[in-house]
């Protein structure tokens, strides 16, 4: 079973869709119990860092997420939700996020191009799979980090690490459940991360 963690921010109704299309059993809990018998998390995110770090504190699920992916188990976060597993952010003042990946959530600071960046671009990867895939992006702040995790990346004047793994850690900054077909490359990464989990244990 897939938890998607019910914290009060995300769009969760085509999330939840997107599994369900692939015949994968999904539940929306913030229930402790709920999301430690779960094979896998899912961390969604519409909104402000602030916003969505309180919220996940009001429920106690910073420390219950922290706590199930030190452990080993597979924590995909999806735009937003993908921002709050570094280090912190710098929207409205710096706030400290998850810290499973190493790195800060920071503003685009140019006129070059339009911010949010919303619409569609491609991914840059030599992960040939991914290299040149269009995907669907809504966001106004990126990822710094020191990259060892970036797997894939998206140029807007900066480069955006866009899909982004660390052993059982998963990200895309995008929305993979509204990018047509480039989304089932990425519902493959996910499954393929649910079964290396599944395998192991």
């Amino acid at each position: 079973m897939i938890t998607i963690i019910d914290y009060g921010l995300g769009n969760i109704r085509s999330l939840m869709n997107w599994f369900k299309r692939e015949a994968l059993e999904v539940v929306l809990s913030r229930d402790p119990g709920v999301i430690a018998s779960s094979e896998m998390l899912i961390l969604p995110g519409v909104g402000a860092y602030g916003d969505a770090m309180k919220m996940l504190k009001t429920y106690g699920l910073d420390d219950i997420i922290r706590k199930e992916a030190q452990e080993g188990k597979p924590l995909v976060g999806i735009c937003l939700g993908m921002q709050l597993l570094y280090d912190a952010s710098y929207e409205g003042g710096y706030k400290k996020g998850l810290g499973l990946l190493l790195g800060d959530i920071k503003p685009f600071k140019t006129t070059n191009v339009k911010v949010p960046h919303m619409g569609w671009n491609n991914l840059l990867s030599t992960k040939e799979s991914l290299n040149q895939t269009y995907v669907y992006f809504v966001h106004s702040f990126y990822a710094e980090s020191g990259g060892e995790e970036v797997i894939a990346y998206a140029e807007y004047d900066v480069k955006v690490p866009s899909v982004v793994k660390k052993d059982n850690i998963l990200g895309f900054q995008f929305h993979p459940e509204k990018s047509g077909d480039a989304g089932k490359l990425m519902m493959d990464m996910i499954k393929e991360l649910l079964d290396d989990n599944i395998s192991s244990n």
